[in-house]
């Protein structure tokens, strides 16, 4: 079967979660590939993915030499699928916190527009096992990206999309800088200020059971100067710079 669609997982110690993962992703009613990009996990995470990749031909994995960060791994991710002709390229988490079964939903989204944001509070709020400080941190982002940039969406710094490959072609990838959750926002950042259509797809985000979360505090201040750095590379615009 033809497959067009990619998913782009980043891994760094998730070798408890990877089988189990990849299990689910092939399982799907959508026909998708399955990219791991692992960064040199000292739990061997890396070397399970090749030996899942040995069984199956629809996962494919690229090796880091290091701990890089989310965004450097999500942009070596996407020239690795671009190079090789996807149409339509997911970025999800792989300790479970993004539920494979909304893959489908992010996809038909994407078919409408040029990117598909899984959103948590789009529509209510869904979001299973938070702490109520990490909630409110999350909403509180998103009130402020709003504030800042002006983009409209729900959930900003959510990891959950789906990209059109014409998207990601209109991106200098080398030219990313953000790292952390502000990656996020400046991805979709720099596909709103160009006119581009996205849509937001309702999701439900349980937080990871296994494994500890990457949250610190150099993550929170990175997002909020780069919201600034956004809206002076728009012009100090709080809209598009065009409309396509």
């Amino acid at each position: 079967m033809e497959r067009d669609a990619i998913v782009i997982v980043p891994t760094y110690n998730e070798r408890e979660n990877l089988e189990p993962l990849v299990n689910r992703l092939l399982s799907l009613p959508l026909a998708v590939d399955l990219l791991v990009v692992d960064d040199n996990s000292p739990d061997g995470t890396g070397q399970l993915a090749d030996a899942l990749a040995a069984k199956n031909e629809q996962v494919q994995v690229l090796h880091r030499p290091g701990k890089a960060g989310l965004g450097r791994a999500y942009c070596a991710g996407f020239q690795w699928a671009l190079a090789r002709q996807y149409e339509f390229i997911f970025e999800m988490d792989g300790d479970f916190s993004h539920n494979p079964s909304d893959i489908p939903a992010l996809h038909q989204g994407a078919r409408q527009g040029d990117l598909a944001l899984g959103s948590r509070y789009c529509n209510g709020i869904r979001v299973i096992n938070w702490p109520l400080k990490r909630l409110m941190l999350s909403l509180t982002a998103a009130k402020y990206v709003h504030l800042i940039t002006g983009m409209p969406f729900s959930d900003p710094t959510g990891g959950f999309k789906c990209f059109r490959r014409r998207a990601l072609q209109s991106i200098d990838l080398q030219a990313v800088r953000s790292n952390g959750y502000s990656f996020q926002i400046e991805m979709t950042h720099k596909i709103w200020r160009q006119g581009m259509k996205i849509l937001e797809v309702p999701i439900i985000f349980t937080d990871r059971f296994q494994g500890s979360s990457k949250m610190s505090g150099h993550i929170v201040w990175e997002a909020i100067w780069v919201t600034w750095r956004l809206l002076a590379q728009n012009g100090w615009r709080r809209s598009p710079r065009l409309k396509k």
